[in-house]
């Protein structure tokens, strides 16, 4: 029997985040089989037991959702934003699945985001020690020097430590960075520590995943393929 923890039995589920269940147990609205449980990790058979959430019986969801979409420029990348600002949501808040991104863009910039309800698949996409490259199109104010790029190319000190591409190169205004970290405007900062201005960024592929001609504000399954080969 392959047991499930109880929390993330309903975040496959759809329920709440991995978090949020676990505060759904601590809060004893869930209940296993007819027993309350209040334990956190907890180990339970997904097939055969009986799991209600305030007396609402659910179904673990096996169905598996992996999508690209072109976030536009000016979008959160959040599922949710209290001030009502553009985000996610807009574009998937009424599906009937709980889905969440994959990595982050700031809000000014654009381009291939991934969606998943698939956290294994999620994880091992976003986090920097599987060494999923990423790439990105970024337009300067002026043009880059060979100077500037060679020392993009050899890494640059920045506030929270050192950072290099996996490649850089350049035409005019027009840098292409390939990197695996995902560190918080790890681009735009290595970009700008040449003294360039960033004018526009976009991410144009994860790993194999290519943005491709998908227009800003539009979404697509992956195929089969892609879901594997990243």
């Amino acid at each position: 029997m392959n047991e499930l923890r109880l929390s993330k039995f309903l975040a496959e589920s759809g329920i709440a985040s991995r978090r949020k269940a676990e505060d759904l147990i601590a809060a004893g609205r869930v209940s296993v089989d007819g027993k309350v449980i209040r334990e956190q990790g907890l180990k339970i058979d997904p097939i055969n037991s009986k799991v209600t959430v305030d007396g609402e019986t659910i179904e673990r969801n096996h169905s598996k959702t992996y999508i690209a979409f072109h976030k536009p420029r000016g979008v959160l990348s959040t599922m949710s934003d209290p001030e009502g600002r553009d985000s996610l949501a807009q574009y998937f808040g009424s599906r009937n699945e709980r889905l969440f991104h994959v990595g982050r863009l700031d809000k000014e910039s654009e381009g291939l985001i991934l969606l998943t309800n698939d956290g294994h698949w999620a994880n091992r996409v976003a986090h920097p020690s599987h060494g999923v490259i990423k790439k990105y199109l970024v337009e300067c104010d002026r043009s880059i020097r060979d100077g500037e790029l060679a020392q993009i190319r050899k890494g640059v000190s920045l506030d929270d430590g050192f950072a290099r591409p996996e490649s850089a190169y350049a035409k005019g205004r027009i840098v292409e960075i390939a990197i695996h970290e995902g560190r918080k405007h790890i681009v735009r900062r290595i970009v700008e520590s040449a003294d360039l201005k960033v004018q526009r960024l976009v991410r144009t592929a994860i790993g194999s995943i290519k943005l491709g001609e998908l227009p800003p504000g539009r979404s697509r399954r992956l195929s089969d393929d892609e879901v594997r080969n990243i």
